[in-house]
């Protein structure tokens, strides 16, 4: 074999395998990857139910219902980005600074009703943090303009009431 072609061999051989760590890093990183939808887009589109999301919004006042099953908590409650509003059932304890009427991200997936099932739900840890996925969102369904100062407060952004969201929720 000529130099040439043991030359080209090997850079064929070296891509072929630089291709093939490529797919499969790709392949690992696209199941572990949480996308962070609003409840508008998921009333759109719906995720797969195998699919992990961050489920990301504003907790719609008066929505918190408690139950046990057991020892454990059972929560539900709607999230909304005032647009749509999704149901999330979660069970276990809530962060200590869940609150109605603030922002919240709930880790999980669809359930077959249609609900979501959140396996972590997330509070904000202040009065003026907003996570940056829920913020983005607010700017784009029009509810809030950084131009003109700092996010509205939880209470006053939303005028959605449980009976709204709830017709909200069953009008999908």
């Amino acid at each position: 074999m000529k130099r040439k072609t043991r030359r080209l061999w090997l850079v064929i051989a070296c891509v072929g395998a630089l291709g093939t760590a490529a797919g499969l890093t790709l392949t690992a990183f696209s199941s572990n990857i949480q996308l962070f939808m609003t409840p508008s887009q998921v009333a759109a589109k719906p995720p797969p139910a195998d699919r992990t999301v961050r489920l990301g919004g504003m907790v719609v006042a008066g929505s918190v219902k408690r139950d046990h099953k057991g020892d454990t908590p059972i929560n539900r409650f709607d999230v909304t980005d005032g647009q749509s509003a999704v149901t999330v059932s979660f069970e276990g304890i809530l962060p200590d600074l869940f609150r109605e009427g603030q922002s919240v991200v709930a880790v999980g997936s669809m359930a077959p009703d249609g609900g979501f099932t959140a396996s972590e739900v997330l509070a904000k840890h202040d009065e003026t943090y907003m996570p940056k996925e829920v913020a983005e969102a607010l700017q784009k369904s029009g509810k809030w303009d950084p131009k003109f100062g700092p996010p509205p407060d939880a209470a006053s952004w939303n005028t959605m009431t449980q009976k709204e969201a709830s017709a909200t929720v069953q009008g999908k």
